[in-house]
């Protein structure tokens, strides 16, 4: 289980106004909650939380609260960005309490070069996060499968992933990676000859006299 520690500042004002004076700051304010606790803003430097933002582990912070003695273990929960950009600009940490699971998701990481890819096939990643349930400290940093011997047909899904204290919420028929067979070559068109193109006029003039005799 990977960690990351991180010190925060406790924010008094919650005005837009300052939340944007902190981000040109280089701070990023956040909520630090927990079902037991009132909700607490707080602020991180940037610079430190990107870590724990980008990146495809999934980590345990250990959050420091400027003023309290006290250290908790929590998880990012959710991040905001800004839409052009791409920046956090607010975050929400949530508590972790010792013996009570937590539901989260977790990343998905494909390992080995598929024995049907040799072969031409394509993988197929569709399931690129499963969501999980455990204790805090069986909280996997990411969910590693080895797709090594996966043939072209081939798929691993969610009942063939098997992680100790972790129970697997998606469905356990769902495909997590399949290696699909290359996209099949379209057959060339056949050529129309000059008295097939002009078979349909014929029939038409048909009908139109068959009217017309009719009539």
């Amino acid at each position: 289980m990977s960690e990351i520690n991180l010190k925060a500042q406790k924010r008094t004002e919650l005005k837009k106004s300052i939340s944007k004076s902190l981000r040109k700051k280089g701070f990023i304010p956040g909520i630090f909650y927990g079902r037991n606790r009132e909700n607490i803003p707080i602020a991180i430097s940037e610079l430190s939380l990107k870590p724990a933002i980008f990146t495809s582990e999934f980590h345990i912070i250990n959050l420091e609260i400027e003023g309290e003695n006290e250290k908790y273990s929590c998880i990012l929960k959710d991040v905001q960005f800004e839409p052009l950009k791409n920046k956090p600009i607010h975050f929400d940490l949530f508590e972790l309490q010792a013996g009570e699971k937590i539901s989260l998701e977790i990343n998905v990481v494909l390992k080995g070069l598929a024995a049907g890819v040799k072969d031409g096939g394509v993988i197929q990643h569709s399931l690129h996060k499963l969501e999980i349930q455990c204790l805090p400290q069986s909280i996997p940093p990411n969910i590693e499968i080895d797709i090594t011997n996966l043939g072209i047909g081939d798929s691993i899904k969610v009942s063939d992933v098997k992680i100790e204290g972790v129970e697997i919420l998606n469905d356990e028929n769902a495909a997590i990676v399949t290696i699909v067979p290359p996209a099949a070559e379209k057959a060339p068109e056949e050529e129309t000859t000059e008295e097939e193109a002009k078979e349909p006029e014929v029939i038409a003039k048909g009908k139109k006299e068959e009217k017309e005799e009719e009539s």
